[in-house]
């Protein structure tokens, strides 16, 4: 499996802890994000991230940025994408069995660091249902009234 991550200023520190995490399950990571605390538009880490589970390097994504509003915006505007935003665990387990999320978007600034491993390893393990979200999923990408 491999991973895309990527994050601004805010998200620096959670995102080193994610990719520990990562790694010593043997999960491939691509880093898109800054290595800093210094200053930066999470755009330019987010379209990267978004990208390579798009076109498929990635199996999937996580994105984070202080809200995580900004770095789930950026990443919806890619085809095939469905970024969610959370900061609770059922939103977590929700968004990947419900809405089979593939980018999970953190709000670096309004959750705990050990919150944001127990998010990651929620999404990694929870599988989509199908069935009747299935259809719904399919209504989501814009279409020609």
């Amino acid at each position: 499996m491999t991973i895309a991550i990527g994050n601004d200023h805010a998200g620096t520190n959670y995102k080193f802890s994610i990719i520990k995490y990562l790694e010593k399950k043997g999960i491939k990571i691509i880093n898109f994000g800054t290595d800093t605390n210094d200053s930066m538009d999470y755009p330019d880490a987010i379209h990267p991230v978004a990208k390579a589970v798009e076109i498929g390097n990635a199996n999937f994504g996580i994105i984070l940025c202080g809200s995580g509003n900004g770095a789930a915006m950026t990443a919806n505007h890619h085809h095939g994408i469905r970024a969610a935003l959370c900061w609770k665990n059922e939103l977590v387990e929700l968004a990947r069995a419900h809405n089979n999320a593939n980018i999970l978007s953190l709000p670096a600034r309004f959750i705990s660091e050990k919150e944001a491993l127990e998010f990651v390893d929620t999404f990694l393990n929870t599988k989509f249902e199908g069935g009747r979200h299935e259809r719904r999923i399919n209504k989501i990408p814009v279409i020609q009234c």
